[in-house]
C-alpha cells in the first residue's frame, strides 16, 4: 500500500508562520515526523504533494531520508484543494491501495495500524478514520448504519444537528484509487470540497466506505495555537535524555522529563522544567527558566528570562524577557524588558484576529505569533492574540496589541517635558532606609 501526504497547503490560517509543515519539534521537520511514523507503521512507498512555495524544500528534505522510497510531485493549482492534490499524483499513484494523508493532521501510530488492519480483514473498497468526540467540532462527520457503513459526510453540520460522533479524518484508504480519481475528474464545485463531494457521489452510487473508529490523539493544525499540543505528543514519544556533550553547570536545576541537545550550555541558577526540549547549542542562561517547551538550535535564553509553554524556533535570543503561550519562528531577538503577554485582565479566552474576523483560541492563557527575521525592542510589550509579521522591527518602549504586517518598522512617538528640580536631595540621610533591609 501506498501513501499519499497532502503538504501543498498555504498555511494561511497560521501566519505569520511561513510553512507548517517545516516546524521543527524536537529538531525534526513536522513534515519529517509525519514520514517516520508512516515508516514506522510498515509504510515504504510514499508521494509527497507539494506547492510551488514549498516544492523545493520538501524535495531536499526527501532527500535526507532513508529506508523509504519517495516521490514528490506539485499540486498546481491550490484552490483546488485535497482533490487538485490527488489529482497531480494520477500518473503516480498506480493501481495498489493507498492511504491518503493530510500533512497537518497530527495522529497517533496506533490510527494507521488500526485502518491497515480494518483494510485487510474488510470487504468495503474504501476506509475512513472517524474520530470519536465529546464535544462538537467545525467539520465534517459521518453518518453511519449499525454495520459502519458510511452514508454520507456532513460538512460542518449546526451544533446539535451532528448525525453522529465521528469526525471525519483525513486519514483515507482506497483500495480502488482509480475510481476514486475518476469521480474526482467529474465532480465539481465551486469551494475546496470536491474530495468529499467525490466520496459522497461514490456512496451515492453504491461504492461501500466503512468507518474505523478511533479514539486516539488527534490534533489538527489550523492555527497557532495548536503548536503546543503537538509538541507535547511527539516529546511524550521521544527518547528523553541529556546529550553527553551538554554542559550543565552543577548550580542548574533539571526537573522531570527533558531532551537537552550536543553542546548546550546551562549557566548557574537556571531552571528547565520539563517537559522540555533545547536544541544543540542553545544556551540557558543565569537566572533563567525554561518550562514546558519547545527551544530551537542555536538560540540563547538570555539572563533572567521566563518561557513557558512556548514554542521557539531557531536562533532566537531573549535577555530578562517573559515569553508565555507564544510561538515564535526562527531569528527573533528580544531586547531588555520586553514582553509576550498572554492573559487578559478579565481573564477570558484570547481571541485572534484574521481576515475573516476574530477567532477564538478556546484558551485564556494564549500570547503572540512572531514571524522570522524580527527584532523586538527594549521594553517593548506584545499584548496577547497579537500577530507580528516576518522581517519587522518593532521599536523600544511601546506596546502592541495588534496585528503588524511583514517587513514594517514600528515605533512609539514620544514627548518628553522638562521642567526645572526644585528639590534638593543632597543632604537626605538613608541611614534609617538600611536599618530596615
Amino acid at each position: 500500500m501506498k501513501a499519499l501526504i497532502l503538504a501543498a497547503g498555504r498555511s494561511k490560517r497560521m501566519k505569520p508562520v511561513e510553512d507548517k509543515n517545516f516546524l521543527k519539534f524536537l529538531g525534526k521537520p513536522l513534515l519529517q515526523h509525519q514520514l517516520e511514523m508512516l515508516k514506522t507503521a510498515g509504510f515504504r512507498e510514499i508521494i509527497v504533494i507539494g506547492g510551488k512555495h514549498n516544492l523545493s524544500r520538501v524535495k531536499q528534505m526527501c532527500l535526507s531520508l532513508r529506508g523509504l522510497k519517495i516521490k514528490v510531485c506539485e499540486q498546481k493549482d491550490l484552490e483546488l484543494g485535497m482533490c487538485g492534490a490527488v489529482l497531480s499524483a494520477k500518473n503516480l499513484i498506480g493501481k495498489e491501495p493507498i492511504l491518503v494523508l493530510s500533512s497537518n493532521d497530527i495522529v497517533d501510530i496506533k490510527a494507521f495500524k488500526l485502518i491497515k488492519e480494518a483494510v485487510e480483514k474488510g470487504k468495503a473498497e474504501s476506509y475512513i478514520l472517524g474520530k470519536k468526540v465529546l464535544k462538537y467540532f467545525p467539520g465534517g462527520y459521518l453518518k453511519v448504519d449499525r454495520k459502519g457503513y458510511i452514508q454520507n459526510i456532513v460538512e460542518k453540520p449546526r451544533q446539535g444537528s451532528e448525525p453522529s460522533n465521528l469526525v471525519n479524518l483525513v486519514v483515507h484508504v482506497h483500495k480502488n484509487p482509480e475510481k476514486l480519481i475518476e469521480y474526482l475528474k467529474k465532480t465539481e464545485s465551486e469551494g475546496d470540497d470536491r474530495y468529499e463531494r467525490a466520496l459522497c457521489s461514490m456512496i451515492k452510487d453504491g461504492v461501500q466506505m466503512q468507518v474505523v473508529p478511533y479514539d486516539g490523539f488527534w490534533q489538527p493544525i489550523k492555527f497557532p495555537w495548536h503548536v503546543q499540543s503537538v509538541f507535547q505528543f511527539l516529546f511524550a514519544s521521544a527518547k528523553k535524555g541529556i546529550s553527553k556533550s551538554a554542559v550543565i553547570s552543577k548550580n542548574a536545576v533539571i526537573n522531570g522529563d527533558v531532551i537537552i541537545g550536543d553542546h548546550v550550555k546551562i549557566f548557574d541558577g537556571a531552571v528547565v522544567q520539563g517537559p522540555c526540549y533545547i536544541g544543540d547549542f542553545s544556551v540557558i542562561a543565569t537566572n533563567s527558566l525554561v518550562r514546558e517547551s519547545n527551544i530551537g538550535e542555536n538560540c540563547v535564553i538570555g539572563f533572567s528570562t521566563e518561557v513557558a509553554r512556548s514554542y521557539l524556533g531557531s536562533d532566537v535570543w531573549t535577555h530578562s524577557n517573559y515569553i508565555g503561550d507564544s510561538v515564535v519562528e526562527n531569528n527573533v531577538s528580544f531586547g531588555a524588558g520586553s514582553v509576550l503577554a498572554n492573559l487578559r485582565l478579565d481573564e477570558k479566552n484570547i481571541c485572534v484576529n484574521y481576515d475573516e474576523g476574530w477567532v477564538d483560541t478556546g484558551a485564556s492563557k494564549f500570547g503572540a505569533i512572531i514571524g522570522s527575521n524580527t527584532r523586538i525592542g527594549v521594553n517593548t510589550s506584545i499584548m496577547p492574540g497579537a500577530r507580528i509579521g516576518g522581517g519587522s522591527f518593532i521599536g523600544a518602549g511601546i506596546t502592541i496589541s495588534g496585528n503588524i504586517s511583514e517587513n514594517s518598522f514600528v515605533r512609539g512617538i514620544y514627548e518628553l517635558k522638562i521642567s526645572k528640580n526644585k528639590e534638593n536631595i543632597k543632604n537626605i540621610n538613608r541611614d534609617n532606609f538600611k536599618k530596615k533591609l
